[in-house]
């Protein structure tokens, strides 16, 4: 049974670990073609999802939104139960909710939160090894804290970006880069009004190189002013990355703040 046309706004989280990240490719398996398979089964149509972002291999989500047009009737309050019935285990909707018709995930979204995790001790946890970044060598709080301040506000952040990936600009605006702990876990916030090709993993290679000495944290707003990817830190491993928290006015936003 098929009635009006409906934008459907989606409440995800998954574990990349499985997944060639998010976008939808020919031959490898994605989170995006993964869930159009299932909400095509569901709906009884093709179904395209638009995404939010874009993550890459390996990469988590504890909150994403994804959004799609559907003229199926199931309620909303069903969808997550019946899409999950339909999904394997290391995705999960987890609400829905009906949208004004020009919503769109990727460009409605004001601004995300990535979080970095890295687990900084000699020995290996095998329970956190596709959740978390190893790093045996000492780590310095203060040191790190104080570069990723440096990180703040609106820059052109081409030096801690990968290059591959076309882009209108390279400027971006980051609303707060925060590193707390807890023990040996440490967990850097990022908040932007958008990001860039493995900038997160990128700041935060060059979070760690500041608490070894090999880049001062004042120095940091001075290379990204010269731009050059090879004056910064290192690439983080994937697996340590998370999409956290997203922004969005009207109905998607009070569904992601749930």
């Amino acid at each position: 049974m098929s009635g009006a046309q409906r934008t459907i706004a989606l409440r995800l989280s998954y574990d990349g670990s499985a997944y060639h990240g998010w976008q939808m490719q020919r031959t490898d398996v994605t989170v995006q073609g993964t869930l159009n398979a299932a909400l095509s089964r569901l709906c009884g149509h093709t179904v395209k999802t638009v995404g939010c972002g874009r993550t890459d291999a390996g990469v988590h989500a504890l909150r994403y939104c994804a959004s799609f047009r559907t003229d199926c009737t199931i309620p909303t309050d069903r969808l997550p139960l019946a899409a999950n019935a339909l999904l394997p285990k290391d995705i999960a909707v987890t609400d829905a909710c009906e949208t004004a018709p020009e919503f769109n995930a990727i460009g409605s979204c004001i601004q995300k939160e990535y979080v970095y995790r890295i687990l900084n001790r000699r020995i290996r946890d095998p329970f956190l090894e596709r959740r978390v970044c190893f790093y045996p060598a000492p780590l310095s709080f203060e040191r790190m804290e104080r570069a990723g301040r440096a990180f703040e506000g609106t820059h052109d952040f081409a030096a801690v970006r990968s290059v591959g990936t076309v882009t209108r600009t390279t400027v971006r605006t980051v609303h707060w880069c925060r590193t707390e702990h807890d023990g040996d876990l440490y967990s850097i916030y990022v908040c932007a009004d958008g990001f860039l090709y493995n900038m997160v993993r990128a700041i935060v290679g060059t979070m760690v190189y500041a608490s070894h000495g090999k880049i001062e944290p004042d120095e940091i707003p001075a290379l990204l002013a010269c731009g050059d990817r090879r004056l910064t830190g290192p690439t983080m491993p994937p697996q340590g990355l998370y999409l956290n928290r997203l922004w969005y006015d009207g109905p998607a936003g009070e569904m992601l703040q749930r």
